[in-house]
């Protein structure tokens, strides 16, 4: 049973590729049904004087996709970002330089899903409200998979999406290191690693691209 929060000496121990198999086993775990049991009550006190998680996530904000669930982490392990489409702005950039520049994190995950709504709607064009400003964010990745994928291109072709939402996850990984040299730096030194996947919905599989 979990019931200490990860500290600052552990969380400096780690290595990115530690974090990284850390989160491969944990999702395999979720896969299994075989959470880990955790003192949520002794997570919670553990945690008053400070935070120090391994890593920051940036999902969808689909409410079938529960990251700390997902990945088996517990209070204290992660960070979490959503937004539908789970693509990058200029906040959620800032929250991962702070989550690694500042708090020690050393792994950055996107992770996309499949049968993604916002994806599908980007594929459509829809317009709606402020929907349509945020869907521009995943139109790049729709318009470059258009080329090597069969008509239609549109949400009912589901090879379409589906490489449309993998491309999605590739374009926010470059895009986090062209808008954030000081990530791009700390990738670089080895000090964090960015990795992408996409959650299954039926099988709770993690796919890493």
């Amino acid at each position: 049973m979990k019931s200490n929060i990860l500290d600052k000496q552990t969380q400096s121990g780690l290595t990115p590729s530690q974090v990284y198999e850390f989160m491969k086993e944990g999702n395999q775990r979720y896969v299994d049904s075989q959470l880990t049991d955790v003192s949520l009550d002794h997570l919670r006190a553990d945690s008053v004087n400070g935070q120090f998680p391994q890593a920051i996530v940036l999902s969808c904000i689909d409410s079938r996709v529960v990251v700390e669930q997902v990945f088996d982490q517990a209070l204290g392990d992660i960070f979490v970002a959503r937004v539908a489409g789970n693509f990058v702005n200029t906040d959620i950039v800032a929250s991962m330089e702070y989550a690694c520049g500042v708090a020690g994190s050393k792994l950055i995950v996107v992770l996309g899903h499949e049968g993604c709504g916002a994806v599908k709607a980007a594929c459509d064009r829809v317009e709606l409200g402020n929907i349509t400003s945020l869907l521009s964010n995943i139109t790049p990745a729709v318009e470059a998979v258009k080329d090597g994928a069969s008509e239609p291109h549109d949400s009912s072709n589901t090879h379409f999406v589906n490489a449309a939402i993998d491309e999605n996850v590739k374009q926010t990984m470059d895009q986090i290191r062209s808008m954030s040299p000081m990530l791009k730096d700390l990738e670089d030194e080895g000090k964090i690693e960015i990795k992408g996947g996409v959650y299954q919905l039926a099988s709770g599989k993690v796919e890493w691209l």
